[in-house]
This record gives structure tokens, sequence and C-alpha cells, in this order.
């Protein structure tokens, strides 16, 4: 189901919850609103739609795919640069990492490790930050 995006620094700043099997309709509807906003939007967290939990969906290429309780756990190559967010208003200044490492469980809650680089790695961060309450 496609759902209104969060716009209250106060919801969007609380570090997330870890997810569990009860929240996978949150991903559904995270794909979903990722979907309706793919426009304007590469990556979303469950905090922008309303929901406390520590779930992303970032647009890879054609495929959006799920990260559960993602972890980045590796970061090398900082650069400075500046990004928007759907859920607050114009850009903001931050050091991001051209390379991370990443341990998610996919939608059916299977473990992986990834390398992710470059464009994906960025917007990976982001959505990590909402994750822990940090507003980019």
């Amino acid at each position: 189901m496609i759902k209104p995006i969060n716009h209250n620094p106060l919801t969007l700043s609380q570090r997330a919850q870890p997810a569990t099997l009860a929240d996978t309709q949150i991903i559904t509807d995270l794909l979903d609103t990722l979907h309706a906003n793919t426009q304007i939007c590469v990556g979303m967290a469950a905090n922008m739609i309303g929901v406390n939990k520590r779930i992303i969906v970032v647009q890879m290429r054609m495929l959006p795919v799920a990260l559960v309780n993602p972890e980045i756990v590796e970061k090398s190559v900082p650069f400075a640069t500046k990004e928007g967010c759907l859920s607050l208003e114009g850009q903001r200044s931050t050091t991001r990492y051209k390379e991370i490492t990443v341990t998610y469980l996919d939608q059916n809650f299977r473990s992986h490790r990834q390398g992710f680089s470059d464009w994906i790695a960025q917007i990976i961060q982001h959505e990590v930050d909402h994750c822990e309450g940090i507003l980019i």
C-alpha cells in the first residue's frame, strides 16, 4: 500500500527498532511507496512512512531492493557531498564513503553481507542514517 511521506523531524530523528518477521507488510508498503515516488526518490527508510523499524528500500538500477536491519560494517574512501531528502526540504552537506560493506536481511529474512560502491553506496548510507535518526 502506498503510504504518505512523513515530514515530522521529531519522529524522523528517532532511532529505529529492529525489524522482525511480523514486519513484512512494512517492506511491501515501502516498496509500493518507493515505486509511487520513483520520479523523485531513489531510496526510503521505514520512518519516512511513519514506521519506526530498521527497514530500507533502495532503487538499484531497475530493481528496488529491501534491506532489513542493515548495518554498515566497513567503509572507505570518504568524500563530501550534498543530499536532498523526500522527507525534508533543501539540501544538506554530509560526508559519504565510496565503498561500503553492509550486513542485512533480505525481504525473506535471509542473511547477507555485501559490498556496494558509488551511487548505490551513497543511497544506502543516507537510508541507514534515517534508521539511526540522523537527518540529512
